[in-house]
């Protein structure tokens, strides 16, 4: 049975609402799922610091990276997570795994690309193989904001878009098929 991981960080649960439309998805392929929402306390002196994530990350077949867009780029929650994993990319752990990214941001057109192409670039850092979407979903009523490299969600009154929902579900369903 295959295994995905999921971490993310969410301040507002936007993210948080995309990543469990993601699980529930993948609950009904009989795919075993490993969850972790990156909590503050867990970085101490600016660095993630929490190994049992990393153990639960290497039975995984599949990661899929989760961190709203803040700047142009990923939160600093979820950055300490990324650069803590450096302790697996000095064995490449994670290598030939799948890997896919969500993103939410308040503005239309806030950068969320830029935060989705820093995950696409941890991915690669790691040896993983990145799972973007596939153009032929535009006719399936998903990604409505158009950005292939994986989920990307707008929202500025703290409602998720059921698009945005649907997108974070035919995204792991992706994932879920590149692995049987």
């Amino acid at each position: 049975m295959s295994k995905v991981g999921l971490v993310y960080y969410s301040k507002t649960d936007i993210t948080g609402r995309l990543v469990h439309a993601a699980i529930s998805e993948l609950e009904e392929s009989d795919v075993k799922v490993f969850c972790h929402q990156i909590q503050g306390s867990e970085i101490i002196e600016g660095r993630f610091v929490n190994t049992t994530v990393f153990e639960s990350l290497a039975d995984c077949d599949a990661i899929v990276f989760a961190s709203p867009t803040y700047m142009g780029g990923v939160a600093a929650q979820f950055k300490a997570f990324a650069d803590a994993s450096s302790v697996v990319w000095g064995s490449q752990g994670w290598s030939g795994k799948f890997a896919s990214g969500i993103t939410s941001g308040t503005a239309l057109n806030g950068d969320q690309s830029s935060t989705l192409q820093y995950l696409v670039t941890l991915a690669s850092q790691h040896g993983m193989v990145w799972v973007g979407l596939d153009g032929a979903s535009q006719n399936e009523n998903i990604d409505r904001l158009g950005c292939q490299l994986g989920v990307v969600s707008q929202s500025d009154d703290g409602e998720v878009d059921e698009v945005d929902l649907a997108t974070a579900r035919h995204l792991v369903k992706r994932v879920f098929h590149i692995l049987r």
